[in-house]
């Protein structure tokens, strides 16, 4: 099951602002895989498929670098089609001397590590969803020690020859300010469910059943102010609505909410609570 894609609502791409374009582009391109769909002095598009951007890049003028304890990106999580993927990812990263975090969360087995920015990155593979242990509307995600030994059976040394063409952008994690209106936000006005809780610091919301879309956090501590705007970090991602009315359901509960939304033909701007902007768009 694709949960990236239509009924859902989705996180379908990511953009970063980066101190040195040159670098960051040969970054993704030889330790993440990605291909260059468009470039130019400032910005890159990057691509997995060689159609469908994914990640973009820019280098502000005067930029900064990523400010610590604040609002804003934690990670953003690349979804690889299969474990094999991961595995050969593994044995990739390694050989490029890439320090990795990795967890096995139950619902998925995911690896860590930091651009040249310090922009979170995951690289991860979902477990079949038939596995997936739900309470009610809750859905059971640990952070347990990645079982290595077992994941890099599926792979082999030298496999890895870039992102596979069906590559998605799985989920965006975020740094937020506070839970309460951020939680309003995101289910009262863009639409998404809340599937699991740790206590009163994250929240993991989804649509159509998924694990999560996004996640939400204070881990930089409540009331954290929002970075520069030329600082390195996230400068804003999409989520995909499924058709115009959906899109336009969306504007009115956010209006509702008293958020302002800058509409743009068949897309519009919004910014969370915390300072985060999103562009909604239309599949």
């Amino acid at each position: 099951m694709n949960f990236q894609q239509k009924p859902n609502t989705f996180v379908s791409h990511v953009k970063l602002k980066v101190q040195d374009l040159n670098r960051s582009i040969q970054f993704y391109q030889q330790i993440v895989g990605f291909d260059i769909l468009e470039k130019t002095d400032t910005t890159a598009k990057l691509t997995a498929d060689g159609k469908t951007s994914l990640l973009s890049l820019e280098q502000p003028e005067d930029s900064l670098p990523k400010q610590a304890r604040t609002t804003g990106l934690y990670h953003f999580a690349i979804l690889l089609p299969t474990r094999s993927n991961l595995a050969d990812f593994v044995f990739h990263a390694v050989n490029q001397g890439i320090q990795l975090g990795s967890s096995d969360h139950l619902v998925s087995e995911a690896l860590y590590f930091n651009d040249p920015d310090g922009n979170g990155i995951e690289v991860y593979a979902d477990r079949d969803p038939s596995t997936w242990k739900w309470n009610g509307d809750q859905i059971a995600m640990a952070v347990d020690p990645l079982d290595y030994e077992d994941l890099v059976k599926e792979g082999h040394p030298n496999a890895w020859r870039g992102l596979p063409e069906n590559t998605v952008m799985g989920h965006i994690h975020l740094h937020v300010a506070e839970l309460d209106k951020t939680h309003d936000f995101y289910t009262a006005g863009l639409g998404f469910d809340v599937v699991s809780r740790f206590g009163n610091q994250a929240l993991f919301i989804s649509t159509g059943k998924y694990h999560h879309h996004i996640g939400l956090n204070t881990w930089n501590g409540v009331g954290a102010p929002q970075p520069s705007a030329n600082s390195a970090g996230l400068d804003y991602f999409e989520l995909t609505y499924k058709d115009r009315k959906s899109l336009d359901q969306a504007f009115e509960r956010l209006k509702t909410l008293g958020v302002s939304v800058q509409e743009e033909s068949d897309q519009a701007i919004v910014t969370d609570p915390a300072g985060n902007k999103i562009r909604l768009v239309i599949q």
